[in-house]
């Protein structure tokens, strides 16, 4: 007799009348009478898993088993009707009786959490703590099925339009975007940082390949104590050349936007639903100056703003405004003040005290930076010594724009808080499989 090959519990439905193997996780256990029932996951979904009184070898096995436990399980799908009467799609409308039971790993001490609570309300800090647990939940597991669908979608949304994908060194020689908040390391015999941004790598690979872009890790140190900052995450970036203006790079990432938020609404149905959650409304993003911002906050807040620039509060009232006029959850706020841009920003031909550069706000946090870079060679020198920085240091950077640079510029989106704001998790950490921040370095 050939041996059975097991099968996933999304299949099972597909085999009524027949002998399966099956192996998960076991979620809860209930015992009814001389009844057993289980309820199995594994990857794809779950079942309810009956041991009948008729079979005492399986009885005396199943005894042991508890939450948690992992099984190898052969037995019968039978049809499960539901309370209708009709048969619901999928594995909930089968169950399995127990033929044999294999128990292949059992937990060494007493479960810290119950994670087959379906509402799983943990303290954070409890949730971090016993993350490889929690992750089996299955709203945590939600999450990161939805977080897999955006990283997915972005590269898709990508490759479409034309942009090829790299992978650029997380170690470099000097800190990309200037300032402190970058981390030292000892490379061999001499110093090194662990990268701030792609920024540099991507503009040189964008001078090769015209249009580039990276899902890849960003540090940061920031001494962020904040329910939106962790110092390890994870960028969308994304490069194209031969622009005309800044405007054909929103007019890129909107698209990108819509057809990544378009893929989850479609393929996370399930995952969205345990959140109460809802897919952002397909309507054109409104591009707002940064400046008009500040007087509707004025306006319509009576928030009064600290200079040309808005905080967090700010960006949430914004991000109100918008969706009660727009009918939008995104905006794009544009020209930045010069002083407060990296020196690479182009300045506006308009008034160079300010630059083609936007930011893109998604449900009142900001979710993506981006704008024209500096092309011209003298320019971008002139533009470093501006800042007080000697151009020598950035040498290699510099070299990229000896050759032929043409037009460009790009954006970078963090991953992680697109889930947090569609989720309306209160800590961006949720959506981060093993968050790291200021006082956290394991597990």
């Amino acid at each position: 007799m050939e041996a059975l090959k097991r099968i996933l519990i999304t299949e099972t439905a597909k085999h009524i009348g027949e002998t399966v193997m099956l192996c998960g996780w076991v979620s809860v256990r209930r015992d009814h009478g001389k009844l057993i029932f289980f309820e199995l996951r594994d990857r794809s979904g779950t079942v309810q898993l009956v041991v009948l009184p008729d079979k005492p070898n399986v009885i005396e096995g199943a005894k042991e088993v508890r939450s948690e436990y992992a099984l190898t399980v052969i037995g019968l799908v039978k049809a499960r009707p539901s309370k209708s009467g009709d048969a619901e799609a999928g594995p909930m409308s089968v169950e399995i009786e127990v033929e044999s039971i294999e128990i292949v790993a059992r937990p060494g001490e007493e479960l810290p959490i119950d994670v087959s609570n379906p509402e799983f309300n943990l303290q954070l800090e409890t949730l971090l703590n016993n993350r490889t647990l929690a992750l089996r939940n299955e709203k945590v597991h939600s999450i990161f099925s939805l977080y897999a669908i955006l990283l997915d979608a972005y590269a898709v949304a990508c490759r479409t339009r034309g942009f090829m994908e790299i992978k650029t060194p997380k170690i470099v020689p000097a800190a990309t975007e200037g300032g402190a908040n970058f981390f030292k390391i000892q490379y061999f015999d001499r110093e090194a940082f662990l990268a701030q941004s792609p920024q540099f790598y991507k503009q040189a690979a964008m001078s090769a390949f015209e249009r580039v872009f990276e899902i890849g890790t960003v540090f940061r140190a920031e001494p962020h104590f904040t329910t939106r900052h962790v110092n390890e995450y994870t960028g969308l970036d994304a490069e194209m050349g031969f622009i005309a203006s800044f405007e054909d790079i929103m007019t890129e990432l909107e698209g990108v936007m819509m057809d990544v938020v378009a893929a989850i609404g479609e393929r996370g149905r399930k995952d969205l639903e345990r959140y109460g959650a809802t897919i952002p409304p397909s309507v054109t993003i409104p591009r707002i100056r940064l400046s008009e911002a500040v007087k509707i906050l004025k306006k319509e807040y009576s928030k009064e703003t600290d200079g040309e620039d808005i905080d967090s509060e700010g960006e949430r009232m914004i991000g109100e405004y918008v969706a009660k006029t727009y009918g939008s959850d995104f905006v794009f706020l544009t020209h930045y003040p010069r002083a407060i841009r990296p020196f690479y920003s182009m300045p506006s031909a308009g008034d160079p005290n300010y630059t083609d550069t936007f930011d893109l706000l998604f449900r009142g946090i900001e979710i993506a930076s981006g704008g024209q870079r500096i092309h011209d060679y003298q320019m971008l020198v002139e533009s470093i010594k501006k800042r007080g920085m000697d151009p020598e240091a950035f040498k290699d950077y510099l070299d990229i724009f000896k050759y032929g640079t043409p037009p460009h510029g790009g954006w970078g989106l963090g991953s992680e808080r697109i889930i947090q704001k569609l989720l309306g998790l209160g800590s961006i950490k949720e959506a981060v499989l093993f968050p790291r921040d200021v006082k956290r370095l394991t597990p």
